[in-house]
């Protein structure tokens, strides 16, 4: 019996311990992220210490801390953050059921898609955010506008992406399926809407982005509520530092629904990586 003979079996009982080492490596959170942003923020704190950046231009990390807590304690953030996510979950909504249902019908016709494709893609190149003082006069100064804005501006992502994704069905699937008898409903369901799914989760995550952009701008123009007024109000009276809290938790926001879409991802498209 030779020594490499009696060596295989040490490779290929250290192969799984080896790959269980990588896994765990892959579970712990890469810190050195953290360093340009924790950077950042000690600049920024130094240059406020030191006059560099003066008070009425921007507020202090501490400062920012501190207005933020106050703002948390008196209600004021809460009651902001609630209205801010109401309006976008409302406007998300009905622009996705509007950019789905659309991009189907234009991906799944010739007809629909001359009849959707064209003034979609004409609506798509307007500044949506220059609509503002026409939504104002066809949906007054409530809520209306607010929500509509931010749904028009999720439409567009995800109808291009929901398009995209089924026009590039693989044919050779759709002859498949045909070949093996499925119905129009059946095709639809096991095979283009699957193959279309990775082109609509990034469309998701593309117009989740876009719908806080849009809240931001509709809620300084003729908002009482919201996160949005809350920076507008701040402006007024020259409160940088609520303004920079406002602008915290919008980014958090957003960093936190994108990271909630990227999950729904990996796990929808886990067949993927098999």
């Amino acid at each position: 019996m030779s020594v490499s003979t009696l060596g295989a079996p040490a490779r290929a009982e250290s192969a799984p311990e080896s790959l269980s080492v990588k896994k765990s490596r892959r579970r712990v959170p890469d810190l050195r992220r953290w360093i340009s942003p924790l950077a950042i923020v000690a600049l920024w704190q130094i240059a406020c210490e030191t006059g560099v950046l003066p008070p009425d231009k921007l507020s202090s990390p501490w400062t920012v801390l501190q207005a933020g807590i106050e703002l948390a304690g008196t209600g004021e953030l809460g009651d902001a953050f609630v209205v801010s996510t109401t309006r976008v979950g409302i406007g998300f909504g009905i622009g996705a059921l509007i950019g789905i249902v659309l991009g189907i019908v234009a991906g799944l016709s010739r007809w629909g898609n001359y009849l959707v494709d064209p003034p979609v893609q004409m609506l798509r190149t307007l500044p949506f955010l220059g609509l503002i003082p026409l939504f104002i006069l066809w949906f007054g100064i409530g809520e209306e506008p607010k929500i509509a804005l931010v749904a028009l501006g999720v439409a567009f992502p995800l109808y291009l992406n929901v398009h995209s994704g089924i026009r590039n069905v693989d044919d050779h699937l759709v002859e498949a399926t045909t070949a093996l008898g499925f119905t129009r409903t059946e095709r639809l369901v096991h095979v283009v809407l699957p193959a279309a799914l990775p082109n609509t989760l990034v469309g998701l995550r593309q117009s989740l982005g876009v719908a806080w952009l849009s809240l931001i701008v509709g809620e300084q123009v003729n908002a009482s509520s919201g996160l949005g007024y809350l920076i507008n109000n701040a402006r007024e009276f020259l409160r940088t530092d609520v303004i920079v809290v406002g602008l915290v938790v919008y980014a958090a926001l957003g960093l936190v629904t994108d990271a909630i879409v990227r999950l729904v991802e990996r796990r929808a498209l886990r067949w993927r990586a098999a």
